[in-house]
Parts: structure tokens; sequence; C-alpha cells
């Protein structure tokens, strides 16, 4: 039976009516409500109804940004919406009469569909790091979803890699959110740029642009422009070291990369190994992970979100 996956970012609220093996039958999108969360649910409810209309559906899975209790029912708090302990499966319930409502994080929901139907398929254990403006993550281990006792694990982009490092959103500093993300990258590719030599490509687009923005910087990837690949190596190398911490303690067997920046394949993948390597405790002594880059990119969220809502009918 089909479900309905809805992903909640910050500019749009993405859903799709997505069939049991992954493929996403009808979408439906809006602009997200910056700033309001009393319309944002009222958005959420409008694009549910539209996919519900197409017939009968196992559930609604929502992925939304914060953190997410373990019951998978409330939201604690999400950075860019005003929620703060907002009980968002009882005021969607409440308003789908008769729907079963899940939701998770948005990341979660991601790495699930990653596991499911794309990179992961065929591993029992692993790490999804999601490079955006911030850094997300899941974690899938024996085949399920770690979610920790309180419901909010894996927030792999408020782990510290630089004690009193730069200050991150989440109230502390050095976070790999600030070395290992989007923003990162656009503040390396602009310090290259200041320093001209072999930033002169990218100094240039700035001059013609008025500015640097992902879209540009990964033109210059792609061209691999020095500069820019200089900058996408400081990025890797960041996310390589936190990848073997995360080894440590995890030990999967797949690490896999999504995110605008995961476009770069290789190219970032390179950097990564390698950082990883150096920083990986007793190197040579166990087995060591593949890492692979996002098959399902922007429909990640909505099929990972779907998936999990039919799973939870299921069990209910």
């Amino acid at each position: 039976m089909h479900a309905i996956g809805i992903d909640i970012g910050g500019t749009k609220i993405a859903g799709g009516l997505v069939a049991e093996d992954g493929t996403i039958v009808r979408q439906e999108r809006r602009p997200t409500p910056a700033g309001d969360g009393s319309a944002i649910i009222d958005a959420v409810v409008e694009v549910v109804e539209s996919l519900r209309a197409d017939g009968e559906v196992a559930g609604a899975g929502i992925a939304a940004p914060g953190f997410i209790d373990a019951a998978q029912s409330t939201v604690y708090y999400t950075p860019n919406i005003p929620w703060r302990s907002e009980p968002l499966r009882a005021d969607l319930a409440k308003r789908l009469p008769g729907l079963d409502i899940t939701i998770d994080n948005d990341a979660n929901a991601a790495g699930w569909a990653e596991f499911r139907f794309g990179a992961g398929r065929g591993y029992r254990d692993m790490t999804l790091l999601t490079i955006g403006t911030g850094v997300g993550g899941a974690i899938v281990t024996e085949g399920r979803l770690m979610r920790g006792g309180f419901g909010t694990a894996a927030e792999i982009g408020h782990m510290r890699v630089v004690p009193g490092g730069l200050p991150c959103g989440c109230g502390q500093r050095g976070c790999i959110e600030q070395y290992g993300s989007g923003r990162a990258l656009m503040r390396y590719a602009n310090e290259i740029a200041d320093q001209r030599g072999i930033g002169n490509a990218l100094a240039l687009v700035r001059e013609e642009r008025g500015e640097l923005d992902g879209h540009a910087v990964y033109e210059l990837i792609v061209a691999e422009d020095p500069g820019a690949l200089f900058a996408l190596r400081e990025l890797g190398g960041w996310l390589g070291q936190a990848s073997a911490s995360l080894s440590a303690v995890l030990d999967p067997q797949l690490f896999v990369f999504g995110g605008g920046v995961a476009a770069a394949g290789d190219l970032l993948l390179e950097p990564i190994r390698e950082a990883y390597l150096a920083h990986l405790p007793a190197r040579g002594f166990h087995p060591e992970p593949e890492f692979a880059t996002a098959q399902l990119v922007n429909d990640a969220g909505i099929v990972g979100a779907a998936d999990i809502a039919r799973i939870h009918a299921a069990r209910d």
C-alpha cells in the first residue's frame, strides 16, 4: 500500500505519495511559511489531504528538522521554525482523522531511505552525514535506526571536533557543522579567493556575481579549478576526521554522504578517505568501511518518511 511522506524544509514543504518499493508516484510542494509554526502545520495538512485524495494510504510520515522525541510525536526544538515542545503528531492527528501519523527527524528519514532503497542496500550498519547549510546525521545499526534514549541521537553535526573553536548555533563551539558544512565550504572558498594565487578563479567569479554561492563553487569544482578543489579538500578533511571518530564508536560498514556537495562524488570522497585513514584508531588492525555518496538526493526525506510511516502503521 502507498504511504505519504512529507519533508519540511526551510524554503519548501515537499510531499509525495510513495510506493512500497520507494518509488514516488505523485508529488506536491508548498512554500514554507517561514517563522509561522501554525501556518506550517496548515500547509502540511493541505499537502497530505491532496495526496490522500488518490486513495487509501497506510499512513503519513513527517520529516521535520530538529530534535524529535523517542515516541516520534513531539518536536522538542527546531532552529528555523518556532516549535518548542510542539506536539506535532497530536496536532496533525486532530486535523487528519483516521490517518496514522509518524514524526521523525529529517536526517533520520533521509538516512532510512538510503539504507532501504539507495546507497545502503545490502548493508546492516550504515552512518549517513548530510552536508547542507549544517551537518545532519542518521545511524542505522543492525538494520534499525538509532534514536537514543530520548529520541535525539545522531545529531552528528554537533559533535565537537575543535575544543573552543568556532561558535555554533547550538550554543557550543567547535562543532563539525562549523567545519564540514556547505556554509564552511563557502568560508573556505572566500578565504582562498582573498589570497588570489590558486584562488584567482574564485575571486573573479565573486567580483562578477557580487558574492560566491554554492552553485558557483560547485561549477568550479566540476571544472577542477585548483582553488575550488582546495576548498573541497579542506571540507573533506574535516569530514574524514569526524568519520574516524564516529567509526571508533559505531563501527559502521558504510559511510554515506548526502546533500548538495555530495554531487562532487569522488572529488569529495577522496579527501574524506585520506583524512579518515590518517585519524583512524588502530588502523590496519580491523576492517575498514566503504564510502559512498547518496543516491536519492532531494527525494530521500520524502521516501524515508513514507517508509517509516508504513512500518509504524504495520506495527500498530
